[in-house]
């Protein structure tokens, strides 16, 4: 059974080379969204040596169950992001425990994992192998993918010569490739034109549909409550509460109006 199970789960980033007091304050601004000079949250810590680490998820415990479609909220630097990628295994928690059963798609834009030096169609390749695609399912799904992307002959350039628009359909493209028992989505969808996004968000909904887990990650309540059944408020690294939708947005926007 498809489940997402996190216990006690913690994540801190050092920042090297932070001998100066400024280093420090734009950790702080990364941290608290930028809205104060201090650190009232604690997740900021310097050592002997003046080394500097931000605690970028404090103790963190969620449970998502088969046909849960979960939204994250909060503000920038609550900790979604590093939530999600932690579930996708691309960060690995110093303490605590996470325990992922299913298949995972994610779409965090920014290119992740995309090699710039190589052409789409190599990186369709590359990135297969990431998802966990053997040689002869990228072989057989190279062509569909390329066929959704509409880049036509661009395809075989290098991917630092796309423009932003065309980097976001390579991406999208690639990381719908496989049918997601868990889909993992981080602020929405930016992948071109209009007509393009139509198609994309076309997709995106037929995988959601069809994933056990959905967790969507966003500063747009209508892609909340379009996609999402739940939703968990983070702040400060933590999760503040869980549950439905509407519950979840309104407490958050109080806290934003404070």
């Amino acid at each position: 059974m498809v489940s997402v199970n996190l216990t006690n789960v913690t994540v801190s980033f050092p920042i090297y080379d932070a001998r100066s007091r400024s280093l420090k304050r734009r950790a702080m601004s990364v941290v608290t969204g930028g809205r104060v000079r201090s650190d009232p949250t604690g997740r900021i810590s310097t050592d002997a040596s003046h080394r500097v680490s931000v605690r970028a998820l404090d103790r963190v415990d969620l449970s998502i169950g088969h046909g849960t479609r979960i939204g994250l909220v909060g503000r920038n630097g609550a900790g979604k992001t590093t939530l999600l990628r932690v579930l996708a295994g691309i960060y690995v928690p110093e303490s605590g425990k996470v325990a992922v059963e299913g298949k995972i798609a994610s779409l965090f834009g920014g290119s992740l994992g995309i090699d710039p030096e190589l052409s789409g169609r190599e990186n369709i390749a590359l990135r297969g192998l990431y998802l966990g695609l053997t040689k002869a399912e990228i072989r057989e799904r190279m062509e569909e993918v390329i066929a959704f992307t509409e880049l036509g002959p661009f395809i075989d350039m290098p991917f630092r010569a796309y423009s932003a628009g065309m980097r976001a359909r390579l991406d999208f493209a690639i990381s719908t490739a496989i049918q997601a028992e868990i889909l993992l989505l981080d602020e929405g969808l930016g992948a071109g034109d209009a007509s393009f996004i139509e198609k994309a968000n076309e997709r995106l909904s037929k995988l959601a549909d069809a994933a056990g887990i959905v967790v969507v990650a966003t500063h747009a309540d209508a892609l909340l409550r379009k996609t999402c059944t739940r939703a968990a408020l983070m702040e400060a690294g933590r999760i503040l509460a869980v549950g439905s939708v509407d519950e979840v947005l309104e407490r958050y926007h109080a806290s934003l109006a404070a």
